[in-house]
């Protein structure tokens, strides 16, 4: 996945870490996310509304959206444990659109102690 993000620079409101390119988003989703034996974290994210803005003469565009991360582990039944927003922009780069930003708005946390290996909020 970090290769998608290779153009961008990762930001959030849970913090103020930025990481930019493959190699940021790469460490930020190994450094936050628990695994489980499968080698996933037992999760499905679902990404609606979305919103495009696109400048095709410009090259570029935004799209606004929403997530609601579902999990189920051995331990937890299946539920909501995260929902937000991503405010992402693209660039056109060498004939493919790619992220050149992704920011992620954490509106509401449920128990993401299965998920995360941080805490979210106070």
């Amino acid at each position: 996945m970090g290769r998608l993000f290779t153009h961008a620079i990762i930001t959030s409101n849970v913090s103020a870490e930025v990481r930019t390119g493959a190699a940021g988003m790469q460490s930020q989703l190994e450094e936050w996310t628990r695994r489980y034996p499968d080698g996933t974290p037992r999760t499905k994210h679902l990404v609606t509304n979305l919103i495009l803005e696109i400048d095709e003469a410009a090259g570029s565009a935004t799209c606004r959206s929403y997530y609601c991360v579902l999990q189920q582990t051995d331990a937890l039944p299946l539920q909501p444990i995260v929902a937000g927003r991503y405010h992402d922009e693209f660039r056109r780069i060498d004939s493919a659109w790619r992220f050149t930003r992704r920011h992620y708005i954490n509106d509401l946390a449920g128990d993401v102690s299965a998920h995360l290996l941080l805490r979210l909020g106070p």
